[in-house]
């Protein structure tokens, strides 16, 4: 029974972003596709597109291209590098930042329940304005409950975004609830609803995103 309560109201809550997203901050709809590469048993490569749309999803306003190396030291820790170019409207312009970063995650499971703390160190070189560093957290949890033969499963996330600067303030934070599924053997899909919230110009707003992710995997 506590499985089925979970899994409903991890759904009530994108159901629920997407019925009211109009009425409080901006409605987004995010896409992203990942390709990884297997090397061995303790490396990939990772090929990621991510399109999003705003100004209540009217509106293609970002696009970016990445490829990352991850590597696994230890069954609890994951080091990566990648480079990512990032397309983004500014003054109804696209305008070019690219992004070279290096990650670490710590994993570990408790009473089932798995976890994921990331971070990511970002050196963020504009096309358009000063260049600057970012830092970036996320913590990950997935429910030890699947259902069916595609293993749905829920989890949740929440990531903190810090602009390194002469401040280092928080600029940022992305709380996201969501179910992943196994499509086939090598395909994965998730779908999720994220609540954004963004400082810009001294003013916090927030934008109700409802994404999609598939991943595949050889």
């Amino acid at each position: 029974m506590k499985k089925q309560i979970v899994l409903v109201m991890a759904l009530l809550l994108i159901v629920t972003a997407m019925a009211y997203a109009y009425d409080d901050g901006d409605f987004q709809v995010w896409n992203t596709d990942v390709e990884e590469m297997k090397i061995n048993d303790k490396s990939k490569i990772a090929f990621e597109q991510e399109f999003r749309l705003g100004d209540n999803a009217d509106e293609f306003f970002y696009q970016h291209y990445d490829v990352g190396f991850f590597y696994s030291l230890k069954k609890y820790l994951n080091v990566g590098a990648g480079y990512r170019y990032i397309y983004e409207s500014k003054k109804r312009r696209f305008r070019l930042e690219r992004e070279p970063y290096v990650t670490l995650s710590l994993l570990w499971d408790s009473k089932g329940f798995k976890f994921e703390d990331r971070s990511r160190l970002e050196y963020r070189n504009f096309q358009y304005q000063a260049d600057a560093w970012r830092y970036r957290n996320k913590l990950s949890m997935k429910f030890p409950w699947k259902y069916t033969k595609m293993d749905i499963q829920p989890y949740m996330s929440d990531e903190l975004l810090f602009s390194l600067s002469a401040t280092n303030q928080l600029s940022q934070n992305r709380a996201s609830t969501g179910i992943s599924m196994n499509l086939t053997k090598n395909v994965k899909a998730e779908i999720y609803y994220m609540l954004q919230t963004m400082k810009s110009l001294g003013k916090w707003t927030d934008a109700n995103v409802v994404g999609t992710k598939l991943k595949v995997a050889f």
